[in-house]
């Protein structure tokens, strides 16, 4: 299976404090892969990175066969992100913040790609409101939003359903399992949730104090730490076990 992703000795330093350790990992085509690990492990860091938010201190990132360096506009028009931890400007309006990003992003017929999102995501009503006025729940409903107005061919999901109440995020789960299925999207997504991880994901990387730990399907994990489940292989990892 091709890779869509591929990160290549990776390492980010900020100041004496290494949070990335010269990680490498792929991530296949058509396959959602779940990056976990405590808080702290470098997860968020190792995203930015792949969004070009972050200059890494050195490695290399290939996505779509092209280096980040080399062809940064043509690859980040085929990728989209969600995070609670990248704030939208507050000072526009919910339908600001999106019409403005779907511009970016080249979006046709804007409209009617804002409302249908809106509509899936059960925030039409607060299109006219400040995104100061928003609640966590509600910020990041309009974060997946605004992740999906492109149609991205690689989506990357930091921690994509905090804060949703458990109808908005089965909801947001059945709608990734969707879109992987009928248009082949990647995804690479973080999360705490280790029930939510073994629905969604395929493949599982752990990472903890910058390294990968270890790397395989949640079956295959479960079954080599000799755990019951994933939350038990977590903290057995997490805790240096």
């Amino acid at each position: 299976m091709p890779a869509v992703a591929e990160v290549r000795d990776l390492v980010k330093k900020f100041g004496t404090v290494t949070a990335v350790d010269g990680i490498s990992f792929c991530i296949n085509e058509g396959q959602i892969t779940g990056l976990l690990g405590p808080n702290g492990a470098g997860k968020t860091t190792t995203i930015q990175m792949m969004l070009d938010l972050v200059t890494p201190t050195s490695g290399d990132i290939v996505i779509f066969g092209k280096h980040m360096r080399d062809a940064r506009e043509e690859i980040l028009g085929k990728v989209n992100f969600s995070s609670p931890y990248v704030a939208l400007p507050n000072n526009l309006t919910v339908w600001e913040n999106l019409a403005t990003f779907a511009r970016l992003y080249g979006v046709r017929n804007v409209h009617a790609k804002i409302e249908e999102l809106c509509d899936f995501f059960e925030i039409r009503a607060l299109l006219p409101k400040k995104t100061a006025m928003l609640s966590t729940g509600q910020l990041t409903r309009l974060n997946l939003t605004k992740a999906l107005l492109n149609d991205p061919t690689l989506l990357l999901l930091d921690e994509p359903t905090a804060s949703l109440d458990p109808d908005i995020a089965d909801k947001v789960r059945k709608m990734l399992k969707r879109i992987k299925a009928e248009r082949g999207v990647t995804i690479l997504y973080t999360s705490h949730n280790m029930a939510e991880i073994e629905e969604l994901c395929d493949r599982i990387i752990f990472i903890n104090h910058g390294k990968i730990t270890d790397d395989g399907t949640a079956q295959e994990l479960v079954a080599k730490y000799g755990k019951k489940d994933l939350n038990d292989v977590f903290l057995t990892i997490a805790r240096g076990e």
